[in-house]
């Protein structure tokens, strides 16, 4: 009796057809599911975050990669440098809001009170819903070795410091402010009054006398210290 002929096994495609290759990617280079403009930003709130808690003379783009959670190829894929990565964060980060608290001057330009008002409203705005702000401005901005000062004012210049310094000139010859407030000072003394007690307001837990108190009484507070002082309503 004849044998039957054994089943061949069935013929396979080569692996190679089965499979597509995967584009070579350069290392640090965002894969195509990553938002790229989300991973950017991603990357500036994690610098602007390490600037303002450790100052910007101490952090390095591998300590941005990190607090990122990233690689430092990531990192130098968006910035080549720390000091690029820096003028990036001035541009669309703070040069926006020096641009919206000078917006003060700019509305109910003769009436001193409601300036003043407004101005320490967009303050405590800017310093709340930006909690890099009070920190970093004082590190960086007030202090005398800070980075940050001398870099703003070679990018974007002094026109707004300039603008208010000249209103309040006028103001004292039209007779409707004070002629003994120094107008290169007032900016200082409302950052002190507002962003200083919000700074401040982290050791308030266990003081019964200001644990209650919000960032709407601090510019209240502020803003009575400025406009009336401490003389009694008339």
């Amino acid at each position: 009796m004849a044998l039957q002929q054994a089943d061949k096994p069935a013929s396979r495609t080569p692996k190679t057809t089965l499979r597509k290759k995967t584009a070579a990617r350069r290392p640090g280079r965002p894969s195509g599911s990553v938002n790229k403009v989300e991973q950017r930003n991603r990357l500036l709130g994690a610098a602007m975050k390490l600037f303002a808690r450790q100052g910007i003379a101490e952090t390095t783009l591998s300590a941005i990669a990190r607090e990122a959670g990233v690689t430092p190829a990531m990192v130098h894929y968006y910035f080549k440098s720390r000091d690029q990565l820096l003028d990036v964060l001035i541009d669309e980060r703070i040069q926006p809001q020096r641009l919206a608290i000078g917006e003060a001057f700019k509305v109910d330009v003769d009436d001193p009170v409601k300036v003043i008002t407004n101005l320490a409203e967009q303050l405590m705005h800017t310093a709340t819903h930006h909690p890099w702000f009070p920190a970093l401005w004082m590190r960086e901005v007030i202090s005398d070795n800070g980075i940050l000062r001398e870099r703003i004012h070679k990018r974007h210049g002094k026109p707004q410091y300039q603008a208010v310094i000249d209103v309040l000139a006028r103001w004292q010859k039209q007779g409707r402010i004070n002629p003994d407030i120094e107008p290169s000072l007032l900016f200082v003394s409302i950052f002190g009054l507002i962003v200083l007690p919000l700074v401040a307001s982290k050791s308030w837990n266990n003081d019964p006398a200001k644990q209650k108190l919000t960032p709407e009484d601090i510019a209240r507070h502020a803003v009575a210290l400025l406009t009336r002082g401490v003389s009694p309503p008339n």
